[in-house]
Parts: structure tokens; sequence; C-alpha cells
């Protein structure tokens, strides 16, 4: 697995940014998160060792996970990265986006139904952004959708949404200031991908965790452990 940024910043748009680590990162050192800027690593996946070999390994590659590859002060950027993910078809490129409605703004010319090698998370936390953001994302020419509703701050129906779908993830938000998550909000998404036959994974719990009533404070370091102690994960059939 390697991971690509080839610019950071980033702007909050949506009900699931209010806690953003991202932002408080940046905070902490100083820097202003709506800066948009290139960064060193934007030709990674291109550069070569002397013998002519790729430095970056084949395999998964994590897009663009500390901003928004479909964020708009990055237009400019955008044509080149998709040059290189097609130059590079050992590589699967991953990314999630909160901008799915800018997906018909951000696409290349060439991308027809999809890259084989480009798999595209739609990321949702309430009913009134999955309602919106799954509507428009059924309908695009992807390949290989996913969805991730992390941070989940409400119960929600997105049953109607999952054909297509090739994966669900669910997680709760980590901050002292963090909205509550309630496991039978996860039961219930968890219930709507067995019945779609889509594969669901209990990324992290949140760190106000409820369950059966009762309401407990779990340690940053310790959300993903949680989580997969539940051993509620699902997966599907192709």
């Amino acid at each position: 697995m390697s991971m690509w940024n080839p610019w950071r910043g980033c702007k909050k748009c949506s009900d699931g940014c209010l806690h953003c680590y991202i932002h408080k990162g940046d905070y902490k050192r100083g820097i202003n998160t709506s800066d948009i800027v290139r960064t060193k690593d934007f030709g990674k996946p291109i550069e070569k060792l002397k013998n002519g070999s790729y430095k970056m390994k084949s395999g998964m590659v994590y897009l663009c996970f500390s901003t928004d590859f479909f964020i708009e002060e990055a237009d400019e950027w955008r044509d080149e990265c998709w040059k290189m993910i097609r130059e590079r078809q050992d590589c699967t490129f991953l990314f999630l986006t909160k901008r799915i409605d800018r997906f018909l703004h951000c696409i290349p010319k060439d991308w027809e139904n999809g890259y084989d090698n480009v798999v595209i998370c739609c990321t949702i936390e309430n009913q009134r952004n999955a309602d919106y953001k799954l509507s428009i994302f059924q309908k695009l020419p992807i390949k290989h959708k996913c969805i991730t509703a992390q941070p989940l701050i409400e119960n929600i129906e997105i049953e109607k949404y999952l054909d297509g779908i090739e994966l669900v993830v669910v997680g709760g938000e980590s901050d002292i200031n963090a909205r509550p998550l309630y496991y039978d909000w996860v039961l219930n998404i968890r219930k709507q991908c067995v019945n779609k036959n889509v594969s669901f994974e209990f990324r992290q719990c949140g760190t106000y965790f409820v369950k059966e009533g009762k309401k407990y404070k779990i340690q940053t370091k310790d959300l993903i452990r949680q989580a997969k102690l539940a051993n509620i994960d699902f997966v599907g059939n192709e």
C-alpha cells in the first residue's frame, strides 16, 4: 500500500467536516488548511529509479487522503494526475470525496465508463447528504464504487442506493467534542448491506460510543481495535 498526496489543504464542505482531523492537525502546526498547494510528491507515481523501474510499488495507492481529489482549487492540476494514473495500470488508486457532485467536471476526456484501476468512495454522514450525494453517485459511470459513512452522525437508510456498490465502510468521529456513534446505527447499515449482498466494514468506533443504552468514551488509539472486536464485517458475493 502506498500513499499519494499530490496536493494538500482542504476546505470544510459538509456536516461531517466539523471536527476534521486535518484541520486540527494543521492548526497545531500553524498551517492554514484553506491554502491548497501542490506537494513535492506530485509526480510520485511515475518517479523512477536508476534502473528504470518505478519507485512507487505496484498495488493499492491511497490518493488524496489529506485533501479531496475533486476540490475546486486543484482543477488545473488534476489532468496531469489522471495521466499518471493511466500510466500506472499496475496500481489501483482509491480516493474518498465529499464532492461527488463535481464528478463530471473532474474526469478526463477518455473516462467513458471509468478506469479499471480507480476506486471512488463517496463519503456521507447523515440522511440529508446520503440522499443528495448517493442519488448522484448511483448514476455515475464508475467501475468501482464504495460508500464511506464516516463520521456517521445519525441513523441513515441507504439500501436503495446500494446497487453497484462494492463496499460500505462505517465509522465514528474521533474528537474530544465528537458527536456520539450509536451501535444500532452501525448494525442498521450492516443489515441493509447484507440485504443487498454488499460488503460491509465497521472501520472504527467513535470517541463517544453508545451501545445498549450505555455511553462509552474510547481512546483514539483503541477506536479501530474496538470496532474489529465487534466482528461484524461482512463480505458480499461478487
